[in-house]
């Protein structure tokens, strides 16, 4: 299996990204639909995790006051615990850093946090619910 991560750069891939997150989210954790796809997906630098040709993670990446905002990161559950979201949150640290952030900020499912401060981010909020899902805000200094 070779992942490849890429920023979205054509419709297609932005379909594959979508195709992702509502698997995931809506499907999988029982999002409505009307709140996965909002208001800020065109303000947002999306990212899409390939093995070959078959789209199998994804996120999106904003910029507010020198902070980058890491949102919808998604996993299909098939390729969990195999690298695919740790490619997935450097390249979004690597586009925020050369957009000038000095950190990223997330609000994670509180089941994803010992993921994400396997890789540095410390929970900087108490538990609240997004959706209907239990979270933690989370932040990493880059």
């Amino acid at each position: 299996m070779v992942i490849t991560v890429t920023e979205c750069q054509t419709e297609q891939m932005r379909k594959d990204a979508y195709h992702v997150r509502f698997t995931v989210f809506v499907e999988e954790q029982q999002v409505p639909e009307e709140e996965e796809i909002d208001d800020l997906e065109e303000e947002a630098v999306h990212f899409t995790a390939y093995d070959e040709k078959t789209p199998v993670g994804a996120g999106r990446l904003r910029l507010i006051d020198k902070k980058g905002k890491a949102e919808r990161m998604c996993v299909l559950p098939s390729y969990r615990k195999k690298g695919v979201g740790r490619q997935l949150m450097e390249w979004l640290e690597q586009r925020a850093k050369d957009e000038g952030a000095e950190k990223i900020v997330l609000n994670a499912q509180v089941q994803a946090k010992p993921f994400y401060q396997s890789i540095n981010y410390e929970v900087t909020s108490g538990q609240f619910l997004d959706a209907g899902i239990p979270h933690v805000t989370m932040e990493k200094q880059l």
